[in-house]
């Protein structure tokens, strides 16, 4: 059984079951695109995965061009290592979908290549009663 997550703001550990799934957020510029389109066609070939649309300015939280990869956590232990090995220089924000997008875009997610800045103010944040947390 996987450790509970530790959620450092309020002190108490989230539990995996809340995780719905999982977003990979692939960033590129003009000059990145080809390597992102590549990148893009190797993934929906080899897992099962929702791509979303090229989004060529930046949308939501997201600084920069970004395409989204949904995927379910059973596709996890395999998209996420191959990512690691094959994102060709791009980065890559790898987060999980729970109630709370804030904590999900911040403390529970993980980087491939650089940490990018991206704009909080936009992004939920789960009530802080959350039965689906456990006060230690």
């Amino acid at each position: 059984m996987a450790e509970p997550v530790a959620d450092q703001s309020a002190g108490r550990f989230v539990e995996p079951g809340q995780i719905r799934g999982y977003h990979a957020h692939i960033y590129y510029n003009p000059e990145t695109r080809p390597v992102a389109e590549r990148l893009r066609e190797a993934i929906g070939n080899r897992f099962s995965v929702e791509l979303g649309r090229w989004r060529d300015q930046p949308v939501g939280p997201h600084p920069v061009s970004m395409y989204q990869v949904a995927f379910a956590s059973e596709e996890f232990g395999r998209l996420v290592p191959w990512l690691m090995l094959n994102h060709g220089g791009l980065d890559v924000l790898v987060h999980p979908q729970t109630a709370d997008a804030y904590a999900d875009h911040t403390e529970h997610a993980s980087w491939l290549g650089a940490k990018l800045s991206l704009r909080l103010d936009v992004l939920r944040r789960d009530p802080p009663a959350s039965s689906a947390r456990l006060d230690l």
